[in-house]
């Protein structure tokens, strides 16, 4: 069976934009999907990448230019600027982390909820009942916000450790079994090929 590996942020953009894409291209092909949230500004200064507001104004504009293009080319509501970014991502992770510890809900449905909440919601991910609501949502115990802090802080640290090992450089990027690995929401389709067996 293929596996992917997910490595992505929970206030990242693009993250946001990969919408529920890689959980639908998973069940076409029967792959397992790891769940591996990280932390993407320190994941920036390790393999020589940007945080965006330390960027050339230049990258800064194109940046905002290509997000908006791609929220309306795929039908998602976003805003540019939410009012809770950026903030800490720790939280979030750490919910996600417990619950793919835990089974029960829906994984995908809960990263979605998140990052909705963030880029078209405006709701702060760090925010304990943001958090709790999308665990509701994605059929998962909401208490689950409380539990397993220190396992969730381990994982997420240890998340990018093995990031930075396995060549991850940016959000979202999907590596599978065989090492191909991939950047980018913009990138999925790849991914559906490789996993076709086409590319």
């Amino acid at each position: 069976m293929a596996h992917i590996d997910y490595f992505f942020s929970t206030i990242s953009p693009y993250t946001y934009l990969a919408g529920t894409r890689l959980e639908e291209i998973a069940a076409k092909h029967g792959a397992s999907v790891t769940y591996k949230p990280m932390d993407v500004v320190t994941l920036f200064g390790r393999t020589g990448g940007t945080p965006p507001k330390d960027r050339h104004p230049s990258r800064q504009e194109y940046r905002a230019q290509e997000l908006t293009r791609w929220a309306k080319k795929l039908g998602m509501p976003f805003n540019l600027k939410p009012t809770h970014w950026p903030t800490n991502a720790a939280p979030s992770s750490y919910a996600i982390i417990a619950a793919q510890n835990e089974g029960g809900g829906d994984l995908g449905v809960l990263v979605h909820a998140l990052l909705r909440a963030c880029w078209a919601e405006e709701k702060d991910v760090a925010d304990d009942t943001v958090v709790r609501a999308a665990l509701a949502e994605a059929g998962f115990d909401p208490a689950l916000a409380d539990s397993g802090l220190l396992a969730g802080a381990e994982t997420y640290a240890a998340n990018l450790e093995e990031a930075v090992n396995r060549g991850v450089f940016g959000a979202p990027f999907y590596i599978t079994e065989d090492d191909n690995r991939f950047w980018g929401q913009d990138r999925l389709d790849d991914l559906d090929l490789h996993l076709s067996g086409a590319l």
